[in-house]
């Protein structure tokens, strides 16, 4: 059990490299997962008071009939507030959803030394282009969404992004879709290079044998070991807002920030409540002495 002060009360049991709820107290649904990542990026620029975002798959999964855009993670992170994350890449395979894109970032406001660079095609093949801009220092927070439908994001491309800097490594926001990953598994005839792309070498098929649970641990595993990361915990999003719901997706989130698991907690805790003021949080995130 990490051991927090009382604002991070209730934080979930550690078992083995999962978080998890006892009682699924704070369940977070499919619904709310765009919450849960702007919440996050929120807090975090409270600490460090600048940022940049990459979103390898950012066009809405849902249609507009069905709130996609209101429940859409690139539009939230651009409008949450304080506008203090300042370089983004938005990168979509789909035509229609950079069209989709291009639309919202144009609706914005414009932010005074913002620059947001929207790529249409494979992120798999585009990552080496936003790494080698130049504008990821060495000491830039940076933050990465992996929101994919199943086997787009390539291993290959999450080890770039763990090795791009050498200390306090691009955080990495990791969609694994628990609950449709075994028919998907099973289903495998003629993708099967897709797949081995997908999780990095051969020997894929023996995730068809675990359960959700053993396959995120797994993947937690692999972030630590393989990757180097400090922190890797699986974070449950439910089909519904009913404890009763199947998980539908884990988001890994892989950290080397000590305070990264912390605001983690509290955000998955709040992704359905109201937005705290700015001034709580300028409180509650304040430096000692400050």
């Amino acid at each position: 059990m990490i051991d927090l002060p009382l604002l991070f009360d209730e934080l979930p049991k550690t078992t083995g490299k999962l978080l998890v709820f006892k009682t699924s107290k704070y369940p977070v649904w499919t619904k709310n997962k765009a919450n849960l990542i702007s919440r996050y990026l929120r807090y975090f620029v409270f600490i460090t008071r600048h940022g940049a975002y990459i979103d390898g798959f950012a066009a809405p999964q849902a249609s507009q009939e069905d709130d996609g855009t209101e429940n859409w993670s690139a539009k939230l992170v651009l409008q949450s507030e304080p506008k203090l994350l300042r370089e983004f890449w938005l990168c979509d395979i789909s035509a229609r959803g950079v069209a989709e894109i291009r639309e919202m970032v144009e609706g914005e406001p414009i932010v005074k030394g913002r620059k947001i660079e929207i790529l249409e095609g494979d992120f798999n093949q585009k990552i080496d282009k936003i790494l080698e801009t130049g504008r990821i220092k060495e000491t830039t927070a940076t933050f990465c969404l992996l929101d994919q439908r199943t086997f787009e994001c390539q291993w290959a491309t999450v080890k770039k992004l763990a090795n791009f800097k050498k200390s306090n490594k691009i955080e990495l926001f990791y969609f694994l879709g628990t609950g449709w990953l075994p028919r998907a598994l099973a289903a495998v005839s003629t993708r099967k290079d897709k797949v081995t792309a997908w999780w990095g070498q051969e020997g894929w098929e023996k995730l068809r044998d675990m359960r959700g649970s053993e396959r995120a641990d797994f993947f937690c595993r692999r972030f630590k070991e393989e990757l180097g990361y400090k922190y890797a915990y699986a974070w449950p999003i439910y089909s519904n807002p009913g404890r009763s719901g199947a998980i539908m997706y884990h988001m890994i989130h892989c950290t080397d920030h000590d305070e990264a698991p912390k605001l983690m907690a509290r955000a998955y805790r709040r992704a359905t409540t109201p937005l705290e003021p700015a001034e709580q949080l300028e409180l509650a995130f304040a430096k000692p002495g400050s």
